[in-house]
């Protein structure tokens, strides 16, 4: 499939499982602290804590949400405790860095955490003066991927031309809205994924390992 590079002056980028590998497995410690935070706010114990942790997610999109909308949580509150995590499973990145610093145009972090914690987990890589920008789930007001209505307001707030912009991604169902808005897409592949996504045409580009990616796309530009 034909290279992005020549064709993209913004590349967007979600934080978790794609920026540096699902085999940090950050978000483990992050879900025992959502378990830990519902038990401790509702007075139950770890087990349903973890069934309501769940339900909330699979009803509202992020746990966050589900707190919000039923038990009147203040979403600063949660999202300080869920991320008040530790950032050294995840591995510094010189390499990361020097591809993102090659790619024409900017970088924008866009997740559904908090941007302390896209800040931190960026300062663990290495990678801050690449970015230019973070839309975190407070700039999309509490409304999570995949709702199509932040992705058009990040559009707006950052100043982007969709044709022009790339989107990485470790969920497949987050690339659809950017797709739709005229987007490329890469979907960052985990565990979880098929082997075989031919199906899904909202996806353009399918890698295993974004740094990889960057650097076979670089790899491609005349000397």
């Amino acid at each position: 499939m034909k290279s992005p590079l020549h064709e993209t002056d913004c590349w967007i980028f979600d934080l978790d499982n794609t920026l540096y590998p699902a085999s940090c497995d950050l978000f483990s410690q992050i879900d025992v602290r959502m378990g830990s935070f519902i038990s401790d706010l509702l007075g139950v114990d770890r087990i349903e804590a973890r069934r309501i942790q769940k339900q909330y997610y699979y009803e509202h999109g992020t746990t966050l949400a589900g707190l919000m909308a039923n038990e009147g949580v203040h979403p600063d509150t949660f999202l300080e405790f869920v991320h008040d995590i530790d950032v050294t499973p995840v591995p510094p990145s010189p390499a990361l860095l020097d591809a993102l610093s090659q790619l024409p145009g900017r970088c924008i972090v866009y997740t559904n955490g908090s941007r302390r914690h896209a800040e931190n987990v960026m300062a663990r890589l290495g990678v801050s003066n690449a970015f230019t920008g973070i839309y975190d789930i407070i700039a999309s007001g509490y409304r999570p991927k995949p709702s199509p209505e932040p992705y058009a307001d990040m559009i707006r707030q950052f100043d982007i031309n969709p044709a022009r912009a790339v989107m990485f991604e470790d969920i497949h169902r987050n690339l659809k809205p950017a797709h739709d808005l005229g987007m490329g897409t890469v979907l960052i592949r985990t565990e979880r994924h098929p082997p075989d996504l031919d199906d899904d045409d909202h996806i353009h580009h399918v890698a295993d390992d974004l740094l990889a990616w960057l650097q076979a796309i670089l790899a491609e530009e005349p000397a």
